[in-house]
């Protein structure tokens, strides 16, 4: 099960829940029982470490769309 970040509007506190990708968009409650928290967008990125030990990121990885891999999807719309 994926794992969303949230952030409760009353209190401002920031959480993770481990949810079902059908319920990601849900309002959720947060740790301290306020109701309503929003879903977060996350973005991440990917590193490798070369034989030289200098870390560089990984082509491709984290962001894009999800049906190309691009990071301009003219076949949905998408723009990261």
């Amino acid at each position: 099960m994926p794992i969303y970040e949230y952030q409760c509007g009353a209190c401002d506190t920031k959480f993770e829940l481990s949810r079902p990708v059908t319920e990601a968009l849900q309002p959720a409650t947060c740790p301290s029982g306020h109701d309503g928290a929003r879903k977060l967008f996350s973005a991440f990125m990917t590193f490798s470490k070369g034989a030289n030990g200098v870390l560089t990121a990984v082509s491709g990885g984290g962001g894009g769309c999800s049906s190309c891999g691009d990071k301009n999807c003219g076949s949905c719309g998408s723009s990261l």
